[in-house]
């Protein structure tokens, strides 16, 4: 799949997820790499990689709640090497520039893929930007924030299916 989707678009009341890898799959701020996790180096001259089995249901759930889109700077590359450790099918990716780029550039990106659509959009590093785009929307928006030293948890993911549940009340 590339960055403009692969899949039909879903209408206008299905809730997309946007989901950031590193900081959040991968808990690279971790001192040690966390229990539950594995290292794997998929990049050669690279720091290893970590990845948990178990995030491979979260991510089917989140799918299953709304339309999952992949909002990192890996890019196709999260497709190509971070999905099939976990043994799941590729998901669209939101187009981002060319990394190294400041956080704050993520926003134009997930705005235009959310368009007037709710959303939610899980990261480690929610910017000043990404909060007001949030906060001026008027489509229902939730932001997750993830400590990048402990990566995603139950109770992140449980946030947004909870969230995605309110949205067809």
């Amino acid at each position: 799949m590339h960055s403009s989707g692969g899949r039909c678009a879903g209408g206008p009341g299905v809730p997309l997820v946007f989901l950031d890898l590193d900081g959040v799959l991968n808990p690279f701020a971790a001192p040690t790499c966390p229990d539950g996790y594995q290292e794997r180096v998929l990049f050669d001259g690279e720091d290893p990689q970590r990845y948990c089995l178990a995030h491979a249901d979260w991510i089917r759930e989140l799918a299953a709640a709304g339309e999952l889109w992949w909002a990192t700077g890996w890019g196709e590359a999260a497709n190509d090497f971070y999905l099939p450790l976990l043994g799941v099918a590729p998901l669209p990716v939101v187009g981002f520039p060319p990394v190294p780029f400041a956080p704050e550039l993520k926003v134009p990106a997930v705005a235009a893929v959310a368009a007037d659509r709710p959303a939610a959009w899980i990261d480690d590093d929610h910017t000043a930007a990404g909060r007001r785009w949030a906060a001026d929307r008027s489509a229902p928006t939730l932001l997750v924030s993830v400590d990048p030293t402990l990566g995603w948890t139950r109770s992140d993911v449980d946030r947004v299916l909870t969230w995605v549940g309110t949205l067809h009340r």
